[in-house]
């Protein structure tokens, strides 16, 4: 039994043109925060600072906060909850994508990326070039103390934990290996002629593990690599980033469709909503570049160091879990987005974490950057391999009612 409505109102379609040419906007992006930190340094720094403070320590940056509810809010509001459960009668395709998203990709990226960059890359980046990262919420610790891989420091009278970059590249690319695709994943579906209803169902289902399961999975491999575990800045990034937006996005879906109608709320609403999300990530972008500005000036190849590793581990979970969907029989139609869906990242939700554990202008906030940056290319690759193979897989037994009602 196929899904055959869709758990979000509006209907898929090909890259527009803000998602068709995301690769180019996240480069201009770079480049303006590269130059407004060099042309007005103090403007970056004002923004940054405008902050939530405990005990004397950022923990939640306002502006990047306003940002990424922006960034988020354009998704949650698009699912419709009450269908999940009459979606999810789909157990095979279901039961992979669950398993590839949160068994299997955080493991091979934390791999990948202790491999490359902690090993391979060590000395191109620096075997002892360090990073100033924020201390864990809630821990009060003096000056010169160890935590983990890293030391208690004073910068600017604030005490910063100054660990191996490496490192903070390392913790950056964690926190994209534990957080898979529920927006631009929609898109990559839709491209590969796949089931759209299997898509759609996932996207919602992904959200409320992530509700569950994005701590303590990040909490956990950040401690295996012995980063700051930052819990309750973990949990509570969550709840900023991933449930406020979600339970926004449910509260106000309910009241415009029950003030304006369902057809004003998917063909007005939802229309204006679009490029909301892409401009206030390439907002967020623009701010953390100011602060990145030097490093990237020095060394450009880092970009590309920290790209291998997530370039490899894109194509190795699309892999998997293409490989996976013939093993057990899928048909093409809910193969393809079974493997896109962990081959994509939420990097929304990546970036915003990093940004609150680690600081905006920290290694594993530019870490998550580059997951946006090489995201579009890498999966129009794997759309266009999926397609010519499409013949692999078995034709699906009944026709996909996948444009109902999107």
């Amino acid at each position: 039994m196929t899904a055959t409505k869709s758990c979000i109102t509006k209907k898929p379609s090909g890259l527009g043109f803000f998602e068709k040419y995301l690769t180019v906007w996240v480069i201009l992006s770079i480049g303006a925060g590269i130059l407004s930190g060099k042309i007005i340094p103090s403007m970056a720094h004002y923004l940054d600072s405008l902050s939530v403070n405990v005990n004397g320590t950022p923990v939640v940056s306002i502006p990047i906060a306003i940002c990424l509810f922006f960034m988020m809010y354009p998704i949650m509001v698009k699912i419709d909850f009450s269908e999940v459960l009459r979606a999810g009668k789909n157990v095979k395709p279901l039961g992979l994508t669950l398993f590839i998203n949160w068994m299997v990709k955080p493991f091979t990226m934390y791999a990948i990326a202790l491999f490359f960059l902690g090993t391979l890359f060590i000395n191109f980046i620096g075997a002892d070039a360090v990073d100033l990262v924020k201390i864990p919420f809630g821990v009060d610790m003096q000056a010169g103390t160890e935590h983990g891989a890293g030391t208690v420091v004073m910068h600017n009278g604030i005490k910063m934990l100054s660990i191996p970059l490496w490192r903070s590249y390392f913790a950056g690319a964690i926190l994209l290996g534990i957080a898979p695709c529920t927006a631009m994943v929609l898109v990559w579906g839709f491209l590969a002629k796949g089931n759209d209803g299997h898509t759609l169902m996932m996207v919602a289902i992904n959200s409320l593990v992530m509700l569950l399961l994005y701590g303590p999975l990040g909490g956990f491999l950040l401690g295996v690599g012995k980063l700051p575990i930052p819990w309750q800045a973990l949990f509570l990034s969550i709840t900023v980033y991933v449930a406020l937006p979600l339970f926004a996005g449910y509260i106000s879906r309910k009241i415009i469709i029950k003030i304006m109608g369902e057809e004003w709320f998917n063909n007005k609403f939802l229309h204006f909503l679009s490029p909301i999300t892409i401009v206030a990530l390439l907002t967020t972008l623009v701010l953390l570049f100011s602060f990145k500005g030097d490093i990237i000036m020095q060394k450009p190849l880092t970009i590309l160091w920290i790209a291998i590793p997530l370039f490899i581990q894109t194509v190795l979970i699309f892999a998997v879990g293409y490989i996976l969907a013939k093993v057990l029989k899928l048909n093409y139609e809910d193969a393809a987005p079974s493997a896109m869906i962990g081959a994509s990242n939420h990097f929304e939700v990546a970036i915003a974490t990093a940004a609150m554990l680690f600081g905006l202008s920290s290694g594993a906030a530019l870490a998550t950057v580059v997951g946006v940056l090489i995201e579009v290319p890498v999966m129009l690759l794997l759309v266009k391999f999926s397609l010519k193979t499409k013949g692999w897989f078995p034709e699906a037994e009944l026709p996909h009612e996948t444009k109902e009602s999107i």
